[in-house]
């Protein structure tokens, strides 16, 4: 079936991200996995190239693009290549939203040209050791100064994508205790540098996947951080991180149908040219019949992200809408992934092969952004259950 979710100018971008996939990361990927992130300077190029400024208004430098489709094919045309940009999905998908939404237009003037440029990379602080997905139990603390110019954070996070090379993070921290009726009070976001005394990166965290993306544990003591980086209202956060939840499930969902799709794409390849018994493996008509499983759950999937595209990018996709997308992708990515795993046999259990970082990577999608088990206790209420 034809696929009518992107129109010419999307197509046109897949072609200038293919290419420079080609020229700029496939040649030097291997050194970042090893590296374990990739180069900082890379981030600079994604800012030369425009990916960093797509949603971002021209009034600071982007190209003021609103539609969450371009960030589709960024992912599609990664997986398609068994690649990533590193931590760079959080600095456009997590980070940005916050800034366009609840940022004041001096710290907009402030901060989103070098966002832009990449100049200014961001990650977001909200797990901490301990607490898991219960964003209500942090324990990490901001207190307002005696003379009303600074908050004083202390606290720790992890499991922060990009904290190692970010130059701000956005750390959410209780500004107040929780109340009796409300543990969800209280929480505010602050926008702080990296640079700041007491700020410390801690343990770069070694992953199962995503061996090109640097994920830290960071820890805050007495940090000053001046009240002119407040993101939004004080003890308003908790409202704000639901706010952009959709999208983040969005994101997680495309990446999980693109990874299906890419390791369907890489198993055809490597079962036609691979030969056993005198014939390729291609030839058996178990390989026929399990690809061919696993070519209709991928359309299945595609149809399911497409149709989410459609519904956010009209401004209609529910919490409800993201966490059914999120958790039949990612479910159905990890099946699909294994089958096409075990037709490679030994070599599937090679990191050098694609689909083995696929496997690794993929695992973590049913984790993150809210694990299968939280999307769904969001779809059984939002069937009155």
């Amino acid at each position: 079936m034809r696929r009518t979710v992107y129109n010419e100018d999307h197509e046109a971008f897949r072609e200038t991200i293919r290419d420079f996939i080609a020229a700029e990361v496939v040649p030097v990927y291997d050194e970042w996995r090893e590296a374990g992130a990739a180069p900082r300077d890379f981030y600079k190029k994604l800012g030369e190239l425009g990916v960093f400024g797509i949603g971002v208004p021209e009034e600071y430098g982007g190209a003021g693009e609103t539609s969450f489709k371009f960030q589709a094919v960024i992912s599609e045309e990664c997986a398609r290549a068994g690649v990533s940009f590193g931590g760079s999905s959080v600095h456009t998908a997590l980070c940005l939203p916050y800034l366009l939404a609840y940022a004041t237009e001096e710290q907009k003037r402030r901060w989103l040209p070098a966002f832009v440029s990449g100049d200014m990379m961001t990650a977001i602080a909200m797990t901490e050791p301990g607490t898991g997905s219960d964003l209500a139990g942090m324990r990490t603390t901001a207190k307002l100064s005696a003379d009303g110019t600074h908050y004083v954070l202390n606290g720790a996070k992890t499991f922060i994508t990009g904290g190692v090379l970010a130059d701000r993070v956005l750390v959410c921290a209780r500004t107040a205790p929780p109340t009796p009726e409300d543990r969800r009070s209280g929480i505010s976001i602050l926008v702080v540098d990296t640079t700041s005394e007491g700020y410390a990166v801690g343990r770069k965290l070694e992953k199962l996947g995503l061996h090109s993306s640097d994920t830290a544990e960071l820890s805050f003591t007495d940090v000053k951080v001046p009240v002119a980086d407040l993101l939004g209202e004080e003890g308003e956060a908790f409202g704000y991180l639901g706010q952009n939840l959709p999208q983040e499930r969005l994101s997680i969902a495309v990446g999980a149908y693109a990874q299906s799709a890419a390791a369907v794409a890489f198993t055809k390849d490597y079962v036609q040219s691979r030969t056993v018994f005198g014939q390729s493996v291609a030839a058996f008509q178990n390989t026929k019949f399990v690809l061919a499983d696993c070519k209709a759950e991928v359309d299945a999937m595609e149809a399911v992200v497409d149709r989410a595209l459609e519904a956010h990018d009209a401004g209609g996709l529910s919490a409800a809408d993201a966490a059914s997308a999120k958790l039949f992708t990612t479910e159905r990515a990890a099946a699909v992934i294994d089958k096409c795993l075990q037709l490679h046999g030994g070599y599937g259990y090679m990191m050098e092969y694609p689909i083995a970082r696929l496997y690794a990577d993929t695992r973590v999608t049913r984790i993150y952004g809210g694990t299968s088990e939280v999307m769904r206790s969001i779809i059984a209420k939002s069937m009155g259950l």
